[in-house]
């Protein structure tokens, strides 16, 4: 068990190292799209960037990603309880360190989750 715990945090360690490299840089690169807007709101391009995507949606998903991070840091919750509780046997001891530790991927999955979401609509649509 200490050996999987070890070889999830380097792994993760690894992913997270590697994300932070991957941060995005300007190339100096214009929009072409800027002058097509000015004059004529009615073009094709104007409408796409417009009404690509609902802010209702964008908060719909938001309101379903803390809903589940607020159920994993409760069954984390849980599990610390159970774990406490166990009284020695090792069967509950061990029940309750899965519920931990899927409650912590689960919340790191909901984290991860929440901000690729935001940072596709932060880029695409606006």
């Amino acid at each position: 068990m200490k050996q999987r715990v070890k070889r999830f945090a380097i792994i993760l360690g690894l992913l997270l190292g590697v994300s932070s490299t991957m941060v995005p840089v300007s190339a100096g690169a214009i929009n072409v799209f800027d002058g097509a807007c000015k004059g004529n709101n009615n073009a094709e391009v104007c409408k796409a960037k417009s009404d690509s995507i609902n802010p209702l949606i964008q908060t719909v998903i938001n309101i379903l990603l803390f809903a589940v991070g607020t159920i994993a840091v409760v069954m984390i919750i849980i599990g610390g309880i159970r774990y406490v509780t166990s009284d020695g046997d090792s069967s509950r001891i061990t029940s309750a360190k899965n519920t931990i530790l899927y409650s912590v991927i689960g919340l790191i999955i909901a984290l991860l989750a929440f901000a690729l979401v935001n940072f596709i609509i932060n880029q695409f649509v606006n």
